[in-house]
C-alpha cells in the first residue's frame, strides 16, 4: 500500500545506517530543512482538525527550496499568492512568505520548487546529478520525519515501471533496523549519492498494515526489497 509522507498536524484529542563508504551525512544538515505551513481559520474549517502540513525540503539556492509536489499542494501553496511557511534547520527556524516557483517532472508525482520571498542566510545549496543510478548503488538521505532530524542510508533497487511508478526510483532505505525512518514528514527529502549530489526526492514510503488480535500494526516491506518510492 502506497502512503504519502507529508505530515498532517492534528488537533490534540482528535482523530542509522552506516553510510561508511560515502561522504559524512552530517555535512548536509545546513542544506536540508523541515518545512511547515499552519492553516488559517478558513482552511481549518474546510478541513476540521487539521492544523497544517509538514514536509522536508532542500536548498537549490538561498531563495529556492525543493520538495515533493504533493507537499506544496497540501500546503495550499500557489504560483501567485505569498503564504507564510516555517523553515527549520535543527533548532534554527524562520517564518517566511513563500509560493510555488515551478513544478518539475514529466510523471504523475512531480517535484515543487518553492520560492522564498526573502533569502535565508548561511544556507548551502545541494548539487544535482543528471546521470542515472547504477544497480545496487549506495545512497543517503537526510530528512525530518515527524519534524525530527533523521539520517538514512541504503541502496538503489530499480526504476519503476507501469503507469503509477514510471520514472520513479525504487530504493531500500533504513537507519539500522528502522525501515520506517523516512516516515511522515520525510516527503521531499533529497536522496544523495556518495558524492553528496541529489539523485531523487523522497515521495512515498511503501508499507502494509497487519491486523493482529492486539490491533493494527503498520510494517515495512521485507529486507532486500524496496521500501521507498522517490
Amino acid at each position: 500500500m502506497r502512503q504519502c509522507l507529508f505530515s498532517v498536524l492534528i488537533l490534540v484529542g482528535m482523530t542509522s545506517g552506516s553510510g561508511a563508504s560515502c561522504v559524512d551525512r552530517s555535512t548536509f544538515v545546513r542544506s536540508i530543512v523541515s518545512i511547515t505551513r499552519e492553516f488559517g481559520a478558513d482552511e481549518r474549517r474546510a478541513e476540521p482538525g487539521v492544523l497544517g502540513i509538514r514536509g522536508t525540503g532542500w536548498f537549490l539556492s538561498s531563495r529556492l527550496v525543493v520538495t515533493a509536489a504533493h507537499v506544496a499542494e497540501a500546503m495550499h501553496l500557489s504560483t501567485g499568492d505569498w503564504k507564510e511557511i516555517e523553515v527549520r534547520e535543527r533548532e534554527s527556524k524562520a517564518s517566511i512568505p513563500a509560493r510555488i516557483h515551478a513544478l518539475a517532472g514529466p510523471h504523475a508525482e512531480k517535484m515543487a520548487v518553492i520560492e522564498l520571498q526573502t533569502a535565508l542566510p548561511n544556507t548551502v545549496a545541494l548539487r544535482l546529478r543528471m546521470e542515472p543510478l547504477a544497480p545496487e548503488e549506495p545512497l543517503l538521505s537526510v530528512a525530518y520525519p515527524n519534524g525530527k532530524l533523521r539520517f538514512a542510508s541504503g541502496r538503489f533497487a530499480q526504476y519503476g515501471t507501469g503507469s503509477s511508478l514510471a520514472g520513479a526510483a525504487l530504493l531500500e532505505m533504513h537507519d539500522g533496523n528502522d525501515r520506517l525512518v523516512l516516515d511522515h514528514g520525510a516527503s521531499g527529502a533529497p536522496v544523495l549519492d556518495c558524492e553528496g549530489r541529489v539523485v531523487a526526492v523522497v515521495s512515498t514510503l511503501i508499507t502494509q498494515t497487519l491486523v493482529l488480535p492486539t490491533g493494527r500494526v503498520r510494517v515495512s516491506t521485507a529486507w532486500q526489497t524496496p521500501n521507498v518510492v522517490s
